[in-house]
């Protein structure tokens, strides 16, 4: 298939140094409050890479669901693909890509897990059904079929009807500290602009 003729123009003004704010995570935020008021879909989706023990990297994308100076978090099972290979190489690296804002944020960082009691303040927050799909799910791992997934998840939706859902030890987040943190903006005739903030030791 020949996409060589698939193209579009920026046509946004770029963006200039003295249009960013001296600390990248204020210039994030203040980035993500103009993609949620454009009405973006899925604006805190973004694409997290990680690394295999034999190099290769592997992508997925999942939801943002707080940060501050301290760092990025998501949540996952920690029996996923992901967190196992989180736990032999902590590198990471996140991708926000604003297609409708003609923008992308590229952080990279280290991700470490978060407490368990962090990690049920926002489980309990979460709707019914998401709770049980997450104790429902042992995620990356093959299964005989979707039926059997199902299956389960009803099961468990009858035994958690009344009552409170337990939260699963194997399910969590991580939180990411970054070292670099890059803002890209389309600009016209292709004449992009890129940021790059890096930690200093």
């Amino acid at each position: 298939m020949d996409l060589e003729s698939l193209r579009r123009e920026y046509m946004k003004d770029g963006l200039r140094r003295e249009d960013l704010l001296e600390d990248p995570i204020g210039q994030f935020e203040q980035w993500m409050a103009q993609v949620l008021g454009l009405g973006i879909v899925d604006p805190t989706a973004m694409t997290i890479a990680t690394v295999s023990r034999d190099g290769q990297p592997s992508q997925r994308i999942v939801l943002l669901k707080y940060f501050d100076k301290n760092g990025f978090v998501f949540y996952t099972n920690y029996g996923s693909r992901k967190a196992e290979e989180l736990g032999h190489n902590s590198s990471i690296s996140l991708h926000f890509p604003w297609h409708n804002a003609d923008r992308q944020v590229k952080i990279c960082g280290v991700a470490e897990k978060i407490s368990a009691a962090e990690s049920l303040k926002y489980f309990i927050t979460r709707p019914r059904e998401s709770q049980i799909a997450a104790l429902a799910s042992e995620q990356s791992s093959v299964l005989s079929s979707r039926t059997f997934l199902l299956n389960q998840f009803e099961s468990l939706k009858q035994k958690f009807q009344s009552g409170e859902v337990p939260f699963p030890d194997f399910w969590g987040g991580y939180r990411v500290k970054a070292h670099e943190i890059e803002f890209w903006q389309g600009g016209e005739n292709r004449l992009h602009d890129r940021f790059r903030y890096t930690l200093q030791s």
